[in-house]
C-alpha cells in the first residue's frame, strides 16, 4: 500500500508539471493577444484587429483544456495541501487568462470601430496606461513561473495606477464630448479602450493575488492594495 501511495504520488507531480506548462502555454498566448492589441491601438490598425478577432477561439480552446485537465486531477488523485492549492490556484488564473483574452478582443473591436470613423484629437495617449498593464500582466505570469510573492505583490500595487489612468482619461473623454458633440461615438469607442485595458490591470491582479494564494496558503482579495500602502 505504501508504495502505492508513493507511485501515485510520483505519477501526480508528473501530472502537475505538464499542468504547469499547458497553463503558461495559455499565458504565452494572452500576452501575445495583449501586445498586439496594444499595438493596434497605437497605430489604428484594422489588419491587426482583426487577426485578434480571429484568433481568439484560440485561447477558448486552451482554457477549456486546462479546466478539463484540473477537473481530471482532482477526481483521479484527490490531492491535498499545496497540490490541491496549485490546481485551485490554476483553474482560477487559466479562467482570468481567458478574460483578458476576451478583452484583448474587445479592444480589437473598439479600433475596428475607430478606424471608420473621423478622427478626433484628444489631450491623452494609451501610452502609458498600455505600458503599466502589459507589465503588470507579464509580471503576474513570471511570479507565478517563479513563484515570487514579492513580484505579485508589485503587481498588486501597481493596479491604483491603472484606475487613477482610467479615471483621467473618463475625465478627458467628457471633456472632449462638450467639445464635440457629433463625435460622441468615436469618443466613447476611445473610452472603452481605457476600460478594457483597466480590466486587463484588474486581470492581471486577480493573477498575482492567487499567486499569493498558492505560496502563503492566504486568500488576499478585496482591497488587498489599500493594506499595502
Amino acid at each position: 500500500m505504501p508504495n502505492h501511495k508513493i507511485t501515485m504520488a510520483k505519477h501526480l507531480q508528473r501530472e502537475l508539471e505538464k499542468l504547469k506548462k499547458k497553463i503558461l502555454s495559455v499565458g504565452s498566448m494572452v500576452e501575445d493577444r495583449v501586445q498586439r492589441a496594444i499595438r493596434a491601438i497605437e497605430l489604428q490598425d484594422a489588419e491587426l484587429a482583426g487577426e485578434i478577432i480571429r484568433s481568439d477561439f484560440e485561447i477558448d480552446e486552451a482554457e477549456v483544456e486546462v479546466e478539463e485537465e484540473c477537473l481530471k486531477l482532482l477526481a483521479l488523485y484527490q490531492p491535498v495541501a499545496v497540490d490541491l492549492r496549485f490546481i485551485t490556484a490554476t483553474m482560477k488564473i487559466n479562467n482570468d487568462l481567458e478574460r483578458v483574452g476576451d478583452e484583448a478582443v474587445n479592444i480589437a473591436e473598439r479600433v475596428m470601430v475607430l478606424s471608420e470613423k473621423k478622427r478626433v484629437r484628444v489631450p491623452f495617449s494609451y501610452h502609458d496606461m498600455a505600458e503599466k498593464t502589459d507589465f503588470m500582466m507579464r509580471k503576474s505570469l513570471d511570479s507565478f513561473v517563479n513563484l515570487d510573492l514579492d513580484l505579485a505583490f508589485q503587481v498588486i500595487i501597481m493596479d491604483d495606477a491603472v484606475d487613477e489612468m482610467n479615471h483621467r482619461i473618463y475625465d478627458m473623454v467628457k471633456d472632449a464630448i462638450r467639445q464635440h458633440p457629433d463625435s460622441v461615438g468615436y469618443l466613447l469607442n476611445l473610452l472603452l479602450i481605457s476600460r478594457h485595458l483597466e480590466r486587463i490591470a484588474d486581470h492581471a491582479t486577480n493573477i498575482a493575488e492567487e499567486v499569493i494564494y498558492l505560496i502563503e496558503g492566504e486568500i488576499v482579495r478585496h482591497g488587498m492594495s489599500d493594506v499595502l500602502k
